[in-house]
């Protein structure tokens, strides 16, 4: 078989040289144009010591021929660079927000800008593979989820599927500097945010319309989503703890219900390669640098709610890595290939 040849528009962010990371060790694709123009002309390796075995140049802009463009640049920006590529025939998979809600005014909403090209909307494909496998087998445009939505998802989509849950629904996450990117910002000065743990974005995450969307596509029914992100000083990883109430039905289980739950979660992500309902509460550390996403599940019986949490390496899981995930699918390779490094401990 021919190996794929893959492009990285924006490879200095965190995502942008995550994805070179994972991409040169992929089997089946050869990465062969990485841009960035603040850094263009520069060796990769240069910019990126870890990469040393790379011989790419950054380029200002694409200048090869490629089967699949991986599109690393901010919010709006990147729906601009995206559509001739879609008009071209490439495949693409689009790392920022801009084709992740379908409804154009949530979207203007909340990132405060027109969409560039709103007619794209209904053709991308939302790349949570635990919930739109078939869909992006064969997919031309991907919008990879936010690294938020991709823990508090993973952790509820099993509840919502199977009607376990009624009511307002709380996820409190607790994110990695690295969430922030690579731009210097005072929130994320080492003395401003080391020994410290900060909320942020209170009242209203742009994120949060992607975690409702998907959640209430699973289960109209559901309540309020109250979510709500922390800075804590770490590098990577998030940490989601959720809250929910069960439905008449599930609480009517009495005792039962904690090991229905457990069994519902199993047997949800039973061909999930990189979801593990585990046994024992999840530390970020447990997935760091992996593709993984732990899930911790557990049953208040007398108070009748659902608790669960998730950890997932917000670079990884939360970005490149699915990215990844998403191009196996889209190209038909093996789900797991070139992301089944184990995560790295201590």
């Amino acid at each position: 078989m021919a190996t794929t040849r893959a492009a990285i528009i924006n490879v200095t962010g965190y995502i942008g040289v995550d994805l070179a990371r994972i991409l040169l060790g992929h089997p089946d694709v050869e990465l062969v144009s990485v841009t960035g123009r603040s850094q263009a002309g520069k060796r990769l390796s240069d910019v990126f010591p870890h990469l040393a075995t790379s011989d790419l140049v950054i380029q200002p802009e694409m200048d090869q021929s490629v089967d699949v463009v991986f599109s690393a640049m901010p919010h709006k920006d990147s729906a601009e660079v995206c559509r001739p590529l879609v008009d071209g025939g490439l495949r693409v998979i689009d790392i920022s927000a801009d084709f992740r809600l379908k409804d154009r005014a949530e979207y203007e909403y909340w990132y405060g800008v027109e969409h560039p090209c709103s007619q794209l909307l209904d053709t991308a494909v939302y790349g949570l593979p635990e919930l739109h496998r078939e869909q992006l087998t064969g997919a031309t445009l991907v919008a990879n989820p936010g690294c938020y939505p991709t823990g508090a998802i993973l952790a509820l989509a099993p509840a919502m599927a199977s009607g376990m849950v009624a009511g307002d629904i709380i996820i409190d996450s607790k994110s990695g500097v690295s969430g922030a990117g690579r731009s210097l910002t005072l929130t994320t000065h080492y003395a401003e945010c080391n020994e410290s743990v900060s909320a942020y974005a209170v009242g209203g995450h742009r994120h949060l319309p992607e975690i409702r969307q998907e959640c209430r596509a699973l289960n109209p029914e559901v309540g309020d989503i109250v979510f709500q992100p922390h800075l804590v000083p770490m590098t990577r990883g998030i940490l989601s703890t959720c809250y929910a109430r069960l439905s008449e039905s599930w609480a009517s289980r009495g005792e039962q219900a904690a090991v229905d739950a457990i069994e519902a979660y199993g047997e949800f992500y039973r061909d999930a390669p990189f979801t593990l309902v585990v046994e024992t509460p999840p530390a970020t550390k447990h997935v760091w640098g992996s593709n993984y996403c732990h899930v911790y599940v557990r049953v208040d019986v007398r108070g009748g709610r659902l608790l669960v949490i998730s950890a997932i390496d917000n670079l990884v899981r939360g970005g490149a890595g699915e990215a990844v995930q998403n191009m196996n699918l889209m190209f038909g390779f093996p789900e797991e290939c070139g992301l089944r490094a184990l995560p790295v401990f201590p």
